[in-house]
């Protein structure tokens, strides 16, 4: 049986989740009728109306109360069933190894950060998924209420665990090196064929944090140097410069 798709009044396909405010039109012994605009009403179920049990309808909502309302799914035969539980940003099965999360960082332990990303359970970063340079503690890198991006590397329901990667988001070492070392015309021409010293212990190096996030900033700003025209490109190019002495002179610290 296909299902039939509900619209509202501005031509929008109604989706599960969507949010609407609406108006009790009805109660029932089973639940209560709600009139979201859509041109037909909507129902709430009595398990719907709050986490907690509920004995009486009336007990939460009446007749001509204003409600916050969510898609909870649309059945065969085209009725909106409603929720007035807000459900979760993500639920498990939206949940998929390899995909991008965002979220803020609401526990530092020794060991890694937990994240909410609007799941049902945090995700965990482990210490060691935080960034491919060495750190003493999580704390070195985020704090709570801090926004981070990660990767989801694995995830279990029955054991209630996501597990999430920061690093996994970050350029490896050693396209740092390629980065950091990649020489312009000029620099092409007086280096020649050979290879210093210096660049060859520059393979063993791992980057900091600080010069990940660097990295991060000098693409950011040569990206912004080709798209740029004019002044912009001049100001594009001489920030470009002021990041790779940046990097540079931080790198070569760590060879004296």
């Amino acid at each position: 049986m296909s299902v039939q798709t509900v619209t509202a009044p501005d031509g929008t396909e109604i989706q599960r989740k969507m949010h609407f405010t609406g108006k009790v039109i009805k109660t029932t012994t089973a639940g209560a009728v709600v009139d979201i605009g859509v041109g037909k009403p909507a129902v709430v179920h009595i398990s719907q109306l709050r986490e907690e049990p509920v004995k009486k309808v009336e007990d939460v909502v009446n007749v001509g109360d204003e409600v916050e309302v969510w898609v909870r799914r649309i059945t065969p035969k085209g009725i909106v069933e409603l929720t007035m539980i807000k459900p979760l940003d993500l639920e498990w099965r939206e949940i998929k190894v390899g995909m991008t999360v965002k979220g803020k960082v609401e526990r530092v332990e020794k060991y890694g950060v937990f994240v909410n990303i609007g799941a049902e359970v945090p995700g965990l970063v482990h210490i060691s998924e935080m960034t491919h340079g060495f750190i003493r503690s999580p704390r070195d890198l985020v704090q709570e209420g801090d926004e981070v991006e990660a990767q989801v590397i694995a995830v279990s329901r029955r054991k209630r665990q996501i597990k999430l990667s920061m690093k996994a988001l970050e350029p490896k070492p050693e396209e740092i090196m390629k980065e950091v070392n990649r020489p312009t015309r000029r620099k092409a021409k007086k280096a020649g064929n050979g290879k210093s010293d210096k660049a060859a212990d520059l393979q063993d190096y791992v980057p900091t944090p600080m010069e990940m996030a660097l990295l991060d900033a000098l693409k950011r700003a040569r990206a912004d140097m080709e798209k740029a025209t004019g002044k912009a490109r001049t100001d594009a190019k001489k920030r470009v410069k002021e990041l790779e002495a940046l990097l540079s002179k931080r790198m070569q610290a760590h060879l004296n």
